[in-house]
């Protein structure tokens, strides 16, 4: 049985456990370790250990389960055009994405004395709320999922922001096509028990 390391109220936890969810695989899940740095020098979570082979980084993580559990599903397409336009927006929600809303998130959410700029505060949910709006002209053009007709991985690690940026005291523009979004994501029971949960 898999094994992912990490506390579940971890957003990039998540990501791994919605993905089994929506692969029906079964897996265990621990919190840290004392031998933790072993399996990852940087210290973060999830960590998968399946077997022998042990792996980091969300989004890879979630990669190598759909590849290797998912041959018959439409969550990361192997023909090569398709299976780009779900790694391209995977790719953006883990660097454009997460860098614009940081710092306000540890501001307004962990409440962290190191961020308490106002004007980076405000600089930072401008910039949170400009990149939504990127998802929001992507999701109205597509009328259903981020990479097209289908629910991919990229709805995975792009639901669990979505469910960040509706959970982070801040004002937020009127985006009705992510509001659509949530609801389609919401009819998933991997979304509802690992996803939209109310865990920023």
């Amino acid at each position: 049985m898999l094994r992912i390391l990490g506390k579940a109220s971890s957003i990039n936890v998540r990501k791994v456990l919605w993905t089994c969810a929506e692969l029906g695989v079964p897996f265990s899940r621990e919190d840290w370790k004392p031998d933790f740095l072993a399996l990852n020098p940087n210290a973060m979570v999830p960590v998968l250990v399946d077997g022998d082979f042990v792996l980091w980084e969300s989004n890879t993580i979630c990669r190598y389960l759909a590849a290797r559990h998912g041959e018959d599903s439409l969550l990361l397409p192997r023909e090569p055009a398709a299976r780009a336009r779900v790694e391209q927006w995977m790719d953006w929600q883990a660097t454009e994405l997460n860098n614009s809303w940081r710092y306000a998130f540890m501001a307004l959410v962990r409440n962290s004395p190191a961020h308490g700029d106002p004007g980076q505060v405000a600089g930072s949910i401008a910039q949170w709320n400009r990149h939504m709006g990127i998802l929001e002209g992507q999701l109205a053009k597509t009328g259903a999922w981020a990479a097209g007709a289908a629910f991919s991985l990229a709805d995975i690690v792009l639901g669990l922001s979505v469910n960040r940026w509706l959970a982070t005291p801040m004002e937020r523009p009127d985006y009705p096509a992510i509001e659509a979004y949530v609801e389609r994501l919401l009819l998933r029971p991997g979304c509802r028990e690992f996803g939209m949960n109310g865990t920023a």
